[in-house]
């Protein structure tokens, strides 16, 4: 018997998300396909041990140019990785698990932890994360607007 073919629904080149477990409902992403992992804006990381596993403790600016809110979050440690950036510096930045809300799809998702404050997202999703759930149209933004908060709807309509 053949395996159904699931259709895969169509993003565009930057998408809001939720990040359910980290407490923030919506964050602005940049879908990357050149790009193997995801990223998310971490500032005051700090690693931790809790019943014999490692975790790491650090707190998010969900909005770009808005640094008055802020969510402090936890989430399991896996490892520490080198990741290249787009400028080529290579460093060691510590990756968690947690879950992403895209659509009416949520799953696990490994994101690294840097700072992005001079980086135009606050989140970027690498091709590992979308591979076999969506195809991205380059030319489309926003395709799930049921995360866009209120504030930033009116910007995008017009």
């Amino acid at each position: 018997m053949k395996k159904k073919r699931r259709e895969k629904k169509i993003i565009g080149w930057r998408e809001w998300v939720s990040l359910p477990e980290l407490g923030i409902d919506a964050i602005k992403a940049k879908i990357d396909t050149g790009a193997t992992t995801s990223s998310v804006h971490a500032i005051h990381i700090e690693r931790f041990r809790r019943d014999g596993q490692d975790f790491a403790r650090f707190e998010i600016h969900p909005f770009q140019r808005n640094s008055k809110k802020t969510i402090r979050a936890e989430a399991p440690l896996i490892e520490y990785r080198s990741v290249r950036s787009s400028s080529g510096h290579e460093s060691s930045r510590p990756v968690i698990l947690t879950h992403i809300a895209l659509f009416d799809e949520v799953w696990p998702i490994e994101l690294t932890l840097a700072n992005r404050d001079e980086m135009g997202f606050r989140m970027l999703i690498g091709r590992r994360a979308m591979r076999k759930r969506f195809l991205v149209d380059p030319g489309a933004s926003y395709r799930d607007s049921s995360r866009i908060p209120k504030k930033e709807q009116q910007s995008t309509e017009q």
